[in-house]
């Protein structure tokens, strides 16, 4: 069995950014459990300043290994200089993290200037590859910033992935794909893509609130008072994915 924390949305900018993923990454560390990966899904700064990868950098150090990909708030270049110590480069932030039965694959959907979510030729054609690469028997985990279907959330559909046509028939290619794990939206869901699962973690830094809830907290579209959340996705021996949801007090 492997246990693997999905955060995203950190959106490191102020005193309060850093308070929430603090708390978060505090009740990680607190567990009394090694857990496999700690995924964070995009959007760790807000503006995308050496200064805010910094921070980051220092929060999200953690006894459990981590696995970070950039969101739209991101920029590539600070984003690798900045968190993974390498040289400043523009080209997609696409990783690979293998673990003790499963492989996640980590794909850019960020595009530069942008606010929307699309998978350059060079990501689509980087995953088909490692893909083929997986070791026999292990599940394999896609995992991105923007989800490639509409959440019924109006303002985050307009700026969710698109171009997701390829990522579905590349999926039908390989059905060793297990689930496809994104941030971006705020909130936690979980819907199907291409037949599979699709995973949203919710937000760190707020919630967004659906078209819904919005009458009764006078039309504003996100909540700052709501606590941070982490997701839990258990995989079995089976490649069944069970997903838990848990939300993070921050005070004391």
């Amino acid at each position: 069995m492997a246990v693997i924390a999905h955060l995203s949305d950190i959106h490191i900018d102020d005193e309060r950014s850093v308070r929430r993923t603090r708390a978060v990454v505090d009740y990680l560390e607190d567990l009394p459990y090694d857990l496999d990966l700690v995924l964070v899904s995009g959007d760790i700064a807000d503006h995308g300043t050496p200064e805010e990868y910094a921070v980051a950098r220092e929060l999200l150090d953690s006894r459990h290994p981590v696995l970070v990909c950039p969101g739209n708030h991101d920029d590539r270049a600070a984003f690798r200089r900045g968190l993974l110590k390498e040289p400043a480069d523009t080209a997609p932030v696409d990783q690979v993290f293998r673990g003790a039965g499963f492989t996640v694959l980590a794909c850019d959907s960020s595009v530069p200037g942008k606010p929307e979510g699309w998978l350059g030729d060079e990501t689509v054609g980087w995953l088909e590859e490692e893909v083929r690469r997986v070791p026999e028997g292990d599940a394999v985990l896609v995992a991105f910033h923007h989800p490639p279907v509409a959440l019924h959330l109006p303002y985050v559909d307009g700026i969710r992935q698109f171009g997701e046509e390829r990522l579905a028939e590349l999926a039908g290619r390989h059905p060793r794909i297990t689930a496809f794990l994104a941030g971006h939206a705020h909130t936690a869901a979980a819907t199907v893509f291409a037949g599979l699962p699709l995973l949203v973690a919710p937000g760190v830094v707020n919630t967004v609130l659906l078209p819904w809830e919005r009458a009764a907290h006078a039309g504003q579209h996100v909540r700052l008072d709501l606590p941070p959340g982490v997701a839990f996705h258990v995989l079995d021996e089976g490649h069944r994915l069970t997903t838990h949801f848990r939300t993070v007090s921050t005070e004391g």
